[in-house]
């Protein structure tokens, strides 16, 4: 879990902060009572700038809590209100990591579905057809790596829905590591799932100049470590 000393700044100026998330960590507050990781970086931006009262942080967007990687904060109103229109016109490109067990039948495609989720239980459903009122969910997947008994995955989501990622590539019968969820076998030591917010790029916001963000999965996992040794060599 995140905390104070061991926060992972990835970039930072006065107008937004990017953080590597922990697994554990959730991005605002919910019925657990845990600290969120925002209250975490305001806390960090009110002891370094010495700052009074209340701080000002914007969540921009969310990663479900067993996974880890790239969440980018507002530090100002301007930013956050900026960054949400980026967000809604889709002119934010996210790249993710998935650590897969059964190789998908083909090395790369563009997956299409329609995802309904269901409250009671927090998960969602995946149709190849439209029903009712479920939300069309678009990603591109590609194998860029392969362990000795698993699949490292770079996925590119299009649409941002509830579990998107996870229940899509359920779906094609490769759910990813440790997500009991959507019907992986067994969960991993850490009660993390092998998904990875691993890059991220935009246009900044105030400065309009364009920024790329890279996160390496903070674990002792070896299919991880051994994946940020084959890409950042």
């Amino acid at each position: 879990m995140t905390t104070l000393e061991n926060l992972e700044i990835l970039y930072e100026d006065n107008h937004i902060i990017a953080i590597n998330k922990r697994s554990s960590d959730i991005v605002q507050g919910d019925k657990t009572g845990d600290i969120p990781l925002n209250e975490i970086v305001k806390k960090y931006i009110k002891i370094k700038y010495n700052k009074p009262g209340d701080v000002y942080l914007g969540t921009i967007h969310r990663i479900d809590r067993p996974v880890s990687g790239i969440v980018l904060f507002a530090k100002t109103s301007k930013a956050l209100e900026r960054l949400n229109k980026m967000f809604k016109e889709k002119t934010i490109q996210k790249t993710y990591w998935a650590i897969v067990k059964n190789r998908p039948e083909k090395n790369e495609s563009h997956l299409i579905h329609f995802l309904k989720k269901n409250e009671k239980n927090n998960k969602s459903s995946a149709f190849i057809k439209e029903k009712g009122d479920a939300k069309k969910s678009e990603l591109k997947y590609k194998v860029i790596h392969k362990f000795d008994n698993f699949f490292l995955l770079e996925i590119t989501p299009y649409t941002g829905r509830h579990h998107q990622i996870r229940v899509q590539l359920s779906a094609i019968n490769c759910p990813i590591k440790g997500d009991l969820k959507y019907g992986f076998n067994r969960s991993n030591k850490d009660a993390s799932i092998s998904l990875h917010a691993r890059k991220i790029e935009f246009m900044h916001p105030v400065k309009q100049e364009p920024i790329s963000i890279i996160a390496n999965p903070n674990t002792a996992d070896n299919l991880w470590n051994e994946a940020v040794k084959m890409f950042n060599n």
